[in-house]
């Protein structure tokens, strides 16, 4: 029996666990998704930035249940399939599929002809349509969790993926001023359409190599020193000395929002509200 679950699955939230549950009900888990975003190859003005890489989202989906996952090229090409021709050589023929699991609001096929309702009727199949999670009164989606990632309520993000929100990439060299002012920050490289939280200061997490430290993490230009400065994402490792984590792999998870950037009119009042910053980042991720 294979069951097949559908769907894009950004950032595997709660929702998407749902579909994952209802699809382990009717046999062993093989998830069919996407890439690139579909959105990309119809309107690439409107491409969403993404929440996991696709490397994390077939980590994430295997650990929610999902024993394989099958990765399809998204092209015009496929896009231009009718839904019978969708059901025949991708379900039938490539994925042997016995059951179906899609949430309620799947379409497929050219022009999105094909929905659940045409699932069931069409594709000889058994079909299960989920419907949409809610958390306080709004569906869970991966667009509602950007947004507030954007807006900078990671608390809130983290509820409805069950897990916290994070950025992954390289250390890369940076200014070197926190070092210089004893608090040497880890610079986290990130790809191109990422999701990044608002500008802000965050209490998290900072993990490399399977370490894992607890640290404030700072987005933003740093206003309170003069210069033209590109936004950078980094991250303090609490108490932490001697560190050298330059071009390792580095996990940046956000835990709580601490403040919003300010500038300060000079670095003795941006040393005291660090040194409250990391007060308040330690005694929040100390669990």
């Amino acid at each position: 029996m294979t069951s097949v679950a559908i769907g894009i699955f950004d950032g595997v939230h709660a929702g998407h666990q749902e579909i994952l549950s209802e699809a382990a009900k009717y046999g062993s888990v093989t998830v069919l998704t996407f890439d690139p975003h579909p959105t990309s190859v119809f309107a690439p003005e409107r491409t969403p930035s993404f929440l996991v890489s696709l490397e994390d989202r077939i980590a994430l989906l295997k650990s929610c249940g999902a024993q394989d996952v099958a990765v399809l090229p998204f092209t015009k090409e496929f896009a231009s399939k009718s839904p019978d021709e969708f059901i025949q050589e991708v379900l039938k023929d490539q994925l042997h599929a016995t059951h179906v699991t899609v949430g309620e609001n799947f379409t497929f096929g050219h022009k999105a002809a094909g929905n659940a309702a045409y699932l069931k009727e069409h594709s000889g199949l058994e079909v299960s349509a989920v419907k949409l999670s809610e958390n306080r009164g709004s569906a869970i989606s991966s667009s509602r969790i950007r947004t507030l990632v954007v807006d900078g309520d990671v608390e809130r993000a983290n509820e409805l993926l069950t897990r916290n929100f994070y950025l992954r990439g390289p250390v890369i060299h940076g200014e070197k001023r926190g070092r210089e002012i004893g608090y040497p920050t880890a610079n986290i490289g990130l790809a191109d359409n990422v999701t990044i939280p608002a500008d802000g200061v965050y209490a998290g997490w900072l993990s490399v190599n399977g370490q894992r430290w607890q640290a404030a993490i700072s987005i933003g230009t740093n206003p309170t020193f003069p210069g033209i400065r590109g936004r950078q994402v980094e991250a303090y490792a609490i108490d932490q000395k001697g560190l050298d984590l330059y071009d390792k792999e580095a996990k940046l998870e956000f835990g709580f929002r601490l403040r919003d950037t300010l500038k300060f009119d000079g670095l003795d009042e941006l040393l005291a509200q660090m040194k409250q910053d990391c007060l308040l980042a330690k005694q929040l991720t100390s669990f």
